[in-house]
């Protein structure tokens, strides 16, 4: 996390001393409001001083949340300054004494480190730039040499107790926070505090019993709480717990090994993986050998990956191999990541530690990024005004004649009537029970809070692989290339004139898959192309390995002589062709890159001397690295034609290497010396069918205005043919190519215009038709060209841009940061392969990966299509609309209740105990919480739920609700004052008398007379009417009827408590007439208050519709990508002509050399 404010500051003891006086002066309040404020707390109790002679630090994020941060400075005594160096002793030390114990014994003596730590990440203070730096160990600006010299022969126990004292235990320490410590956490939240305050003032009020109530609802709510954060506390610490301490065997020197803890493991260390493989744990650089790993923690990777070794330079013959500096990411398939596992190893592996990515992962699950949503925001402002509203009545109560005890109390009693405190937890409550359902659905969500975003979406991005197609492929055919020429296309490739082609050798040997538990694993194209050939692969056994011999290769050969599709009675000569039964052995190999796009792998053929590289990837590149006279002319053509069909190509070509490149040198070698000069060999082509689930739900999407985009790293024209299939793609929409150009040779960076559709006369769609009709397909490096040197016109192609294909894992992230410039909602649906990053980023993303990973993804269906989204995108709408439906409600509720206790102060009256308790407990809890209880709509529809509660139609809804709750409430109250019997005694209309309990009540609460019996009745219906009201049913949610549990459902049960309440001693018996006054002024209330909502209702939907861009609409909308299509419909330059190019700003003339 970076920091654009950090300062310094040491106790200060005139401020301490203010603060403690205000602090008894105000009873504690002092110290809770800087509890709050961590940064006042710093400010108010400490002067500032220069950083390095600092005891605290005050830091700010450099997000928009603008977070503050209280830090303590630490100091630590090691026998030197460089974490990665070795310990340096003083000049005193004695000649003879081991250095094994110089750490040890300079903890006390040895000069001072100053430290910080924050979000469990250590910064030390550097003397150099005089500013505290993140502690680093070997995963950035490390050179390969330096990874293999010194850091790669193991450490002494000296060298690691030194490190380990900067590093601490190689451990990720969850620690569950104890009962006691979550409790006062919980306790000194402001909302509880606020409890507190207004239990304490019922009970100054004699309203015990209603105190006694909030406190035990109070009570609960923290034991739930409490429960739900531990139990999330102790679910992480187990799962990271589970390999956490493990016994690892690392080396003391060039020859001796020693067991210990991995705990006891220190950056620098080398450890041997042995050949039944093991749970990493550490990331981890391989430095000799192969290993095959189950990714699934991190990546998402169901498939096993396999790690070749960091190439070393000075093993390089020739100084052919460079010297490049190591990046974790650049060079994954050299690293080993922790918590990910080893199922098998080729030879012996040294590894040398450093930082960890599951570590990373587990800050962001202990420290996520706060949820920006408008909600929350308008949620506290509307707060804001109700204190207001609050303030105005406790002025009101003030001006009145009356003890200034008796003000005081009734003055803060309007706080605690006009601020909810249940207006927490009754927001929550949709959302709870939204969860609840999508559990039902099997979707799983680790973040709650975001499922009310997913009903702002409109924007979906979808990878192709195992999203909108199936995961598995089917071999499809293939083309062979022969003197620059393509020959006849074949479907079998196990025709004996086939099995000892290059083409075919190619497709067997170059691959990275494994046999582990007797069957075949690895990359489901790699599995489906070997599979094709009929070929078999055997790999050295347990005995080989074990033999420290690090050039026993595996070996793919023909099937045995007689197997089937061997012809028997062949030819002489092509008996002996076919009886050349070759053996390949792979010795290196250079596994796939998606950055690179390609894989390649050396072998040797049994009775060969020369060794061959095989290569293959995407057609495009392969091309490209081939000799160009083996190309066919016709390549373009030939791969168009094919990728058009929605299949999969990929490019195969071969290299016979010169004599220089010995079986010994090739281990040592750069893959860009071997990935050069090849001969092309043809094209396989794979068919990757579309889900069944694809089609109707992406035409779901686009009927609900929600706009899909593709996301992939197959070919562009691949994805554009899969783009038409799914619909995506209109069948009338036109398809624009992108493709961009860097600045070279002077020249500035170029965008060509082509159209993708083979038609004589593209015709640009007309500007007045209501559907923008041309889509953008644009490849990953065109991406990366137009996001540096078109950002002017990157957001007028992000508008329109549908396929987004050859997407690097960070361009995907890249591309979901830009929808969400523009004031898109994006969701991203991936099968979390390569989908993490844009699966965090984006504002609300689904994996459909069973798999660990998943912890990355807020949400995770365990369906394996895309049939989630919509369910997703309809629950988060009705929980959207239900938050918005709770917070009006309580707000009307706090308002009502606000009218009623100031209409009966001005007659010096109150509420009564009970009945406070009743309308809380009886009414408005059980209104609250069971209003959430409708299940969403069943289709989507084109608007979508509003986001602001200080939109003009939602304030004008609840004014108006206001006004007509005031207005009956002052009717009766004066209707009331004005009968002819309202001067008579209770038993004159009743015939009862006055009991002493009912005096009782009188006397101390002042509650039993007619004008409050009128307004309890009164509210209480109101309540009742403004929940009827407020609680909407389509088109986002089930109709009010279908919720069983809500209580207006239930009328005969309302009415009998009611009638039961009618007799306790705080109401007083009413003459028959009035009763039938009241039926009919609550009746009209609730006909008036239903009517206005659903007209608001009405005029709310209207403003939610998507919009038709005319010249008739005045107020631009807000959103970004709005506006910018209302420009885009008066620009006659816009959409560009096919075939044009538009030229970039010249290149800085620095640069130009």
């Amino acid at each position: 996390q970076t920091f654009n404010e950090i300062s310094g500051y040491r106790p200060c003891s005139w401020k301490l001393a203010l603060v403690s006086l205000g602090t008894v002066c105000s009873g504690g309040f002092l110290l809770l409001f800087l509890y709050w404020l961590p940064e006042l707390s710093v400010k108010w109790t400490c002067r500032t001083v220069a950083l390095q002679e600092a005891r605290l630090l005050l830091l700010r994020t450099t997000d928009e949340f603008r977070t503050w941060f209280r830090i303590r400075v630490c100091s630590l005594s090691v026998p030197g300054s460089d974490p990665l160096g070795f310990p340096q002793p003083p000049e005193n030390w004695p000649n003879g004494w081991p250095m094994r114990s110089l750490p040890t014994l300079l903890l006390f003596c040895g000069p001072q480190v100053r430290f910080f730590v924050h979000h469990n990440v250590r910064y030390l203070w550097s003397a150099e730039s005089q500013s505290f730096q993140r502690l680093r160990a070997l995963d950035l600006g490390r050179p390969f040499s330096a990874l293999h010299a010194p850091h790669g022969a193991g450490l002494p126990r000296g060298t690691q107790d030194y490190r380990r004292l900067f590093y601490g235990t190689n451990q990720i320490d969850v620690q569950v926070p104890s009962l006691p410590k979550l409790l006062i956490r919980e306790v000194l939240n402001p909302f509880y505090i606020f409890q507190v305050f207004s239990m304490v003032l019922w009970s100054l009020d004699n309203y015990y019993l209603y105190a006694s109530a909030i406190l035990f609802m109070s009570l609960v709510s923290i034991c739930s709480s409490l429960y739900t954060i531990r139990k999330q506390y102790v679910l992480l610490h187990d799962m990271v717990a589970a390999h956490n301490i493990i016994r690892v065997t690392v080396y003391r020197g060039p020859y001796e090994t020693e067991e210990i803890f991995s705990t006891e493991l220190v950056p620098g260390d080398v450890l041997l993986v042995p050949p039944e493989g093991l749970t990493i744990p550490c990331d981890a650089v391989l430095l000799s050998g192969t290993a095959i790993t189950n990714e699934s923690m991190l990546t998402g990777e169901s498939v096993p990956v396999t790690k070749t070794a960091l190439p070393d330079p000075s093993r390089a013959a020739n100084g052919l191999l460079q010297d490049p500096t190591y990046d974790p990411e650049e060079h994954k398939r050299h690293t080993l990541f922790c918590g990910t596992s080893v199922i098998q190893t080729r030879y012996y592996s040294g590894v040398a530690r450093f930082s960890t990515s599951k570590g990373q992962l587990v800050c962001s699950i202990l420290f996520p990024k706060p949820t920006d949503f408008r909600l929350y925001r308008d949620a506290y402002r509307f707060l804001l005004c109700l204190v207001g509203i609050a303030g105005v009545g406790m002025l009101y109560s003030v001006i009145r004649s009356e003890p200034v005890g008796r003000i005081i109390l009734e003055s803060l009693d309007i706080l605690t009537i006009t601020v909810p405190p249940a207006l927490p937890a009754a927001m929550t409550a949709g959302v709870v029970y939204a969860q609840r359902r999508l559990r039902r659905e099997r979707i799983f969500s680790i973040s709650p809070q975001r499922i009310n975003i997913c009903g702002q979406l409109n924007l979906m991005c979808f990878d192709k692989t195992g999203t909108l197609t199936e995961d598995g492929l089917d071999f499809w055919g293939f083309v062979q290339a022969q003197d620059g020429r393509f020959l006849p296309p074949g479907q079998d490739l196990r025709s004996p004139a086939l099995t000892g082609s290059p083409f075919v050798a190619a497709m067997a040997a170059c691959h990275s898959l494994a046999t582990i538990g007797g069957r075949l694993s690895g990359d489901p194209l790699d599995l489906k192309m070997f599979e094709a050939t009929g070929w078999v692969l055997e790999e050295p056994t347990m005995e080989e390995t074990s033999r420290h011999d690090q050039i026993q290769p595996t070996v793919v050969r023909p099937p045995d002589r007689g197997a089937p599709g061997t012809p028997k009675g062949a030819p002489e000569e092509e008996e002996e062709e076919v009886g050349v039964a070759p053996q390949i052995g792979l010795l290196v190999q250079f596994p796939f890159s998606s950055a690179l796009q390609r894989m390649s792998v050396v072998t040797r053929t049994l009775g060969e001397k020369r060794l061959t590289a095989y290569m293959k990837g995407a057609p495009e590149v392969v091309g490209s690295l081939c000799r160009q006279e083996t190309v066919p002319e016709n390549f373009s053509a030939v791969l168009e034609s094919y990728t058009q069909r929605g299949l999969r190509v990929i490019a195969l070509a071969r290299r016979r290497l010169e004599s220089k490149f010995t079986w010994h040198k090739v281990q040592h070698v750069s893959r860009d010396l071997i990935e050069s000069g090849m001969d092309f060999l043809g094209l396989a082509m794979l068919q990757n069918k579309l889900k069944p689930e694809t089609v109707p739900v992406l035409a779901e999407l686009r009927r609900a205005c929600i706009r899909p985009v593709m996301v992939t790293g197959d070919n562009l024209l691949t994805a554009v043919s899969v783009g038409r299939e799914c619909g995506m793609i209109p069948a009338k929409g036109k398809v624009i190519l992108t493709e961009a150009l860097p600045p070279r040779d002077g020249q500035p960076a170029t965008i060509n215009w082509q159209q993708a559709d083979e038609l004589p006369a593209p015709e640009i769609p007309d500007k007045d038709s209501k559907q923008v009709s041309y889509h953008f397909a644009i490849g990953g490096r065109s991406f990366s060209v137009i996001l540096e040197h078109f950002p002017d016109l990157l957001p007028k192609l992000l508008l329109c841009g549908t396929i987004y294909a050859r997407m690097a894992p960070d361009q995907k992230t890249q591309l979901v940061e830009a929808l969400q410039k523009m004031d898109y909602y994006v969701g991203m649906c991936g099968d979390g392969a390569n989908d993490c990053g844009a699966l965090k980023r984006a504002h609300a993303g689904i994996s459909l990966s069973e798999l660990e990973a998943s912890v990355a993804s807020p949400f995770t269906s365990k369906t394996p299509n895309i049939s989630c989204v919509p369910d997703l995108i309809r629950e988060g709408r009705a929980a959207l609309v239900t938050s918005f439906c709770v917070f009006k409600f309580m707000a009307l509720y706090s308002i009502i209740q606000y009218l009623s206790v100031l209409l009966l102060y001005s007659i010096l009256r109150n509420l009564g105990d009970i009945q406070y308790l009743f309308i809380d407990v009886a009414i408005i809890l059980s209104l609250a919480f069971t209003m959430s209880l409708n299940r969403a709509w069943k289709e989507l529809v084109p608007q979508r739920p509003p986001t602001s509660l200080v939109s003009p139609q939602l304030l004008l809804s609840v004014l108006t609700q206001v006004f007509l709750s005031l207005g009956f409430q002052v009717g009766a109250f004066l209707l009331v004052r004005g009968q002819p019997w309202y001067r008579q005694q209770q038993s004159r209309y009743c015939g009862t008398s006055e009991s002493r309990l009912t005096k009782f009540w009188n006397t101390t609460h002042q509650t039993s007379h007619l004008e409050n019996t009128t307004l309890f009745y009164v509210s209480c219906f109101q309540y009742i009417a403004v929940a009827l009201a407020f609680a909407k049913g389509r088109p986002f949610r089930q109709p009010t009827w279908t919720n069983r549990e809500w209580p207006p459902g239930r009328p005969l049960a309302t009415d009998l408590f009611l009638g039961a309440l009618s007799r306790s001693p705080q109401l007083v018996c009413v003459p028959y007439e009035w009763r039938l006054i009241l039926l009919v002024l609550v009746l009209s209330n609730l006909v008036l208050s239903v009517s206005l909502e659903v007209r608001h209702g009405l005029i709310l939907l209207d403003a939610m519709a998507p919009p038709t861009y005319s010249c008739r609409r005045q107020a631009p909308p807000r959103a970004k990508y709005k506006r910018l299509a209302q420009e885009l419909l008066f620009d006659p330059e816009w959409p560009p002509q096919p075939r044009t190019s538009t030229k970039g700003r010249g290149p800085p003339a620095e640069s130009s050399a």
